[in-house]
């Protein structure tokens, strides 16, 4: 019941907060010019990243009674947060802002999880009678840093079309509330069902055709989240075989950014640099419409997470 009621409060606050941030929006100029590799055609509003924000941080605040771990995602949030808000004011002025300070402070954003208890352990070694390697703590706090970094940048990459990464993280968040259910981790299952309720709130406005985007502020913070649950309620202290539970769990952004990197490293293009060529672009140019993008990127999430469940469901079994 608890988590019903996490969930509509973080769905409604959303919900109800955006109409505010978008007249906000309009009244400031602060909307996302369309250019040569955007798909909309006339400026949008750019501030849903503050609906987002606030309303996670808020509900996550009165529905997991402050503990350590809200503090490490309410902190290292902000950061993301913040960097992302001064990238969407870059994209206003039809401008891109650099990206080495944006890494460097995520750098800095994901580094901040570990003082919280938010890292990876080690990991479980199988068929070797339950042995659990730990991690040294440079190792703990590489890998952590590596792996929230990596997820935050990969679910901005998804952010191209209207209500995908809205959707996507909808999906991965319900996917690592029910993974966090089966392994008895009540803090992480309620962080996830309030992600949940926060994407979906998100997502009423901003399905195709979008009335407001979440910019750089909202969809960094989303993988941000994310994978810091990922971190703390499937990814801990992992074994070899159900590594592949968290990594399916945000499987969409994750093979959208690989095809992404793959594609751009073979035409000796920089990595950082944004173009038209992600996963739903070629979709789009194959004829498909928006919404039948989207969805058809919504149903292979969902396949992932179902993977990703039936893997953790074995692994729970031979434990």
């Amino acid at each position: 019941m608890l988590y019903l009621l996490a969930f509509v409060f973080s769905f409604l606050l959303v919900f109800l907060t955006v109409p505010f941030v978008k007249k906000l929006a309009l009244k400031t100029g602060f909307v996302d010019m369309p250019n040569q590799r955007k798909i909309h055609k006339s400026p949008i509003p750019l501030l849903g990243g503050v609906a987002i924000y606030a309303g996670f941080v808020i509900t996550a605040g009165i529905f997991t009674h402050r503990s350590q771990e809200y503090f490490g995602l309410a902190l290292g949030g902000l950061i993301i947060f913040l960097i992302g808000i001064i990238d969407d004011f870059y994209k206003t002025r039809k401008r891109d802002m650099k990206a080495w300070p944006k890494f460097l402070i995520q750098i800095v954003a994901a580094s901040i999880l570990p003082f919280f208890n938010i890292m990876i352990q080690g990991i479980n070694i199988p068929f070797a009678h339950g042995t659990f390697v730990t991690f040294p703590i440079w190792l703990r706090y590489i890998t952590t840093i590596i792996w929230v970094v990596g997820i935050t940048n990969m679910m901005n990459f998804l952010d191209g079309v209207d209500g995908l990464a809205a959707g996507i993280a909808a999906i991965s968040s319900t996917t690592l509330f029910l993974i966090a259910l089966v392994k008895g981790l009540p803090a992480m299952a309620m962080l996830s069902v309030i992600l949940v309720g926060t994407s979906l709130g998100f997502l009423r406005h901003n399905f195709h055709p979008a009335r407001i985007f979440m910019g750089d502020a909202g969809a960094t913070f989303l993988g941000y989240v994310l994978a810091a649950i990922a971190v703390d309620g499937a990814f801990k202290s992992a074994t070899l075989v159900s590594v592949a539970i968290p990594v399916l769990a945000l499987g969409v952004p994750i093979m959208d950014a690989f095809y992404v990197i793959i594609r751009r490293f073979r035409e000796n293009r920089p990595i950082y640099v944004a173009d038209k060529g992600h996963t739903f672009h070629r979709l789009i140019d194959s004829g498909l419409s928006q919404k039948q993008t989207v969805t058809f990127l919504y149903l292979l999430g969902i396949c992932f997470s179902l993977v990703s469940i039936v893997i953790l469901l074995a692994v729970k079994g031979q434990s």
